[in-house]
């Protein structure tokens, strides 16, 4: 076992510095210092070599103890009897009742020096004088009887609240122990004072201040408390308006002691309330109420506002038309003119929305703020209305005054009709040689534009984008046309709107959102369709960063967990959890969707699909490859005159099909209708997808049939009668219970179970069921003409022979135009 260079400097009384010179001086590498260890032979040849050095130092074994250690802790001295004491206890008469003698050990060891006489050594070195005066035999003790303690210095150590003496309380009276405990248990060592009290103090019972508790009376007006059982400490001090750390020292102070999550009795807490000036009152609860069920509360996605909550907010307006008649340097042209930002506000196309200030045509000190949406391609615009979602105020239909209405023109004006929202025309390059407005306005007029100032509703306003003439004019208008509107919202309530835009970016999905109610905020929680998070940043068409996006404002969001498609709607919930809850359940219902067939509306089916519509109306999208031929065919559509079903051309025009025709059709319910012409690669995939039936027709009659077809086809069908078989009762059958049973001869068709009636002199008598029918002794579904059977119809015996028995069914006929 090594041993340490300090080890042996305590046992021989030297230094270590000597110990280490010595080590030195005899050549021991491993002695550096004070902690360094050798091994027990180097040791012994180190501690022989500093005694030869050193002859004051005694040998090892008659090294007593020096006599000034009272620091030193005092060892614990187990006394046990010595043979000696045996002779004594037996030199005793053997018919004296006393018990067996004990030992009797002093109540206090001696100094450490004598603990060496006590301990037992050989004969040799202690005789038994000098043991005598440390064993005092009793002189009759009994069995059990308490010999005497022994002062026991337990080393230090932490002591844990609970096991620390109180400071009035005195040391116990050990009490003596019975003689039966000696049998049990045998003799056990008796432990001294604790640490902290004097020794030598008499024993006795503590005084009675040590048990006092503090007294806390309550006031007789103080305010009342009422808990129901369990009081928890936290609630009590929450209702007595104290820090928990207060309540739990007055608990100490009553010798109780609690954590801030337990409960307390009833009598603990009208002590502490008195303390505080309050008074108590525990609270019964009612054993007959019966319990109430927690429902959980379903999330609210949207409410009515009051009217006295409606502010107005900016109008929503979208520019639409043909991509060559100039509605892009429109746009530009128009974000010049805004007031207030100037050049620094600029239209960012990814963001596909910006709002300009511009002052009001009847207050010029007051300015208005117009929201514009730039949908490319009406593909939003669709994707919003197809799910219910027009955000549009004002649609602006931009038109080339030297090219006139063009095929594109017509499909925004179509897009803009089914919206179902005011619109408004620009004429632009007026500036130009060729231009002719009054065309433009003939044009329009066919399609149901009548100008305004030809005494109709649509209000006209020549402009030039290059030339930047009437632009301020066309700002005007709308803002007119908005005061019109009377436009408000609510802006003091949670954000609802729906998504212009959505992309995937570096970091993370986006969706450019139109708030249409209340005012979307950093930090909440948005859902849309099957996605949501937590609005991380809401960035503005410029770039900057906003906290806040008030009505008909358009912002960029990032924190959506997914990419929502464009016109889906967001709102905005209390809490993620219920956002959570709330998309997972809207996306098991879309996976569910997409398991299902996709075909919504089809010629073959209109009639399951628009059955419980009260208003019956085909709608189709005619292109053809000629534009005679799309007359010829809208011609011939307008021909089928119906009053039970109407007819509806959404959209006719000369091309292919295109997506965008199927995602107007998936707007308006129609039917795309095709004539000489094709559908462009990727059509049919979007057609399928969004459940359009796209149809193509090579000659003009088939195409005119098969829509008589299907607008007949939304018709309710008429229910008609059809016999399918005759019996002549030829006797009648008595039976002990229920009714008779005819006896019939069926003479043509079939007769069957279902639908009868019975005639009497071609007069009808009864219509009901059969009970039964049977042929001979078997049941039967069914007997045709030339057999014999017997009839039973429920609920009618008074047959007579000669009476006929007719069975018909009910069919479905379809109506005709």
């Amino acid at each position: 076992m090594p041993v340490r260079i300090y080890e042996i400097s305590k046992k021989l009384g030297l230094a270590n510095k000597d110990v280490l010179a010595k080590a030195k001086a005899l050549d021991i590498p491993q002695a550096k210092v004070a902690s360094s260890s050798l091994d027990k032979i180097t040791a012994e040849y180190l501690e022989q070599q500093l005694r030869a050095d050193h002859p004051e130092l005694e040998a090892p074994t008659a090294a007593p103890e020096p006599e000034s250690a009272p620091t030193a802790l005092e060892p614990i001295v187990i006394v046990s009897a010595p043979e000696a004491a045996e002779p004594v206890a037996a030199s005793q008469p053997e018919a004296a009742p006393e018990p067996e003698p004990a030992l009797v050990v002093e109540a206090t060891v001696q100094p450490v020096e004598t603990q060496a006489e006590a301990r037992p050594l050989p004969p040799p070195q202690i005789s038994e004088e000098e043991a005598e005066p440390e064993l005092v035999v009793a002189k009759g003790p009994r069995i059990g009887e308490k010999v005497g303690f022994i002062k026991l210095t337990p080393p230090l150590q932490r002591q844990r609240p609970w096991e620390r003496p109180r400071k009035e309380e005195p040391p116990r009276q050990p009490q003596p122990a019975r003689p039966e405990d000696r049998i049990s248990r045998g003799p056990q060592p008796v432990r001294g004072p604790l640490p902290g009290r004097k020794p030598g103090k008499p024993a006795g019972p503590p005084p009675a201040e040590s048990k006092r508790e503090p007294e806390f009376k309550p006031p007789t007006t103080g305010e009342i408390i009422r808990l129901k059982p369990p009081v928890v400490i936290r609630e009590l001090a929450e209702q007595i308006r104290q820090k928990p750390f207060s309540v739990i020292a007055t608990l100490m102070e009553l010798g109780i002691f609690a954590t801030v999550n337990q409960a307390i009795d009833e009598l603990a807490a009208q002590k502490v309330c008195a303390k505080f000036g309050f008074r108590f009152e525990l609270e019964k609860r009612d054993r007959t109420a019966k319990p109430v069920v927690q429902r959980r509360k379903e999330v609210e996605l949207d409410f009515e506002d009051k009217p006295e909550d409606l502010k107005p907010r900016p109008p929503v307006v979208t520019i639409m038309g043909h991509v060559d008649h100039g509605k892009t340097t429109l746009l530009d042209v128009i974000r010049k003119s805004n007031v207030v930002a100037g050049e620094a506000g600029g239209i960012t196309q990814h963001i596909g929305a910006y709002t300009i200030s511009f002052p009001h045509p009847d207050d010029k000190k007051r300015l208005q703020q117009i929201t514009f949406l730039d949908t490319p391609g009406h593909a939003a615009f669709s994707s919003m209305r197809a799910r219910g979602a027009d955000v549009t105020d004002i649609v602006v239909l931009v038109v080339a005054a030297n090219d006139g209405v063009m095929p594109q023109t017509l499909e925004a004006l179509n897009h803009a009709k089914a919206a179902n929202v005011p619109i408004m025309v620009a004429v632009n390059k007026c500036d130009l040689p060729g231009a002719n407005p009054l065309r433009v306005r003939q044009q329009l007029q066919d399609k149901g534009l009548t100008p305004d100032e030809w005494g109709g509703e649509t209000i006209y306003v020549d402009c030039s984008a290059v030339a930047q003439q009437g632009v301020d004019k066309l700002i005007e208008m709308i803002l007119l046309q908005a005061d019109l509107l009377e436009l408000k919202a609510n802006p003091n309530r949670r954000a609802m709107g729906n998504v212009i835009e959505s992309g995937l970016e570096p970091g993370g999905p986006t969706a450019t959102v139109l708030v249409r109610k209340g005012t979307l905020k950093v930090g909440d929680v948005m859902i849309c369709g099957h996605f949501y998070g937590r609005v991380r940043a809401l960035i503005s068409e410029e770039g900057t960063r906003m906290k806040s996006a008030g009505p008909s404002h358009a912002v960029k969001v990032l924190g959506v967990n997914g990419v929502p498609e464009a016109g889906l709607e967001f709102v905005i919930v209390d809490n993620e959890r219920a956002a959570r809850e709330l998309a997972e359940k809207r996306g098991a219902e879309f996976k569910a969707d997409q398991l299902e067939a996709r075909s919504r509306v089809t010629l073959e089916n209109l009639f399951d699909t628009l059955a419980a519509q009260q208003s019956k109306a085909l709608k189709v999208i005619v292109k053809a490859d000629t534009q005679g031929s799309v007359e010829a065919i809208v011609s011939e559509l307008g021909k089928i005159q119906s009053e039970k079903v109407a007819l509806e051309v959404v959209h006719a025009a000369v091309g292919t099909v295109t997506e965008s025709d199927v995602l107007l059709a998936a707007a308006s319910k129609a039917v795309v209708l095709g004539f000489h012409t094709r559908v462009d690669s990727g059509v049919s995939e979007t057609a399928k997808h969004h459940g359009v039936q796209v149809k193509l027709y090579a000659i003009i009659y088939e195409l005119v049939d098969e829509i008589k077809l299907a607008m007949a086809g939304l018709l309710e069908p008429v229910l008609k009668e059809v016999v399918t078989g005759t019996a002549e009762i030829r006797k009648i059958f008595e039976l002990s219970k229920g009714v008779p049973v005819a006896g019939c001869m069926v003479t043509s068709g079939r007769i069957a179970r279902g639908k009868v009636r019975v005639r009497r002199h071609k007069e009808l008598i009864y219509e009901g069921i059969t009970q039964s029918l049977r042929r001979f002794q078997d049941e039967v579904n069914e007997v045709r003409a030339g057999m014999e059977c017997g009839i039973r119809i429920d609920g009618f015996g008074e047959f007579v022979e000669g009476d006929l028995i007719e069975c018909y069914t009910l069919e479905k006929v379809a109506q005709t135009l």
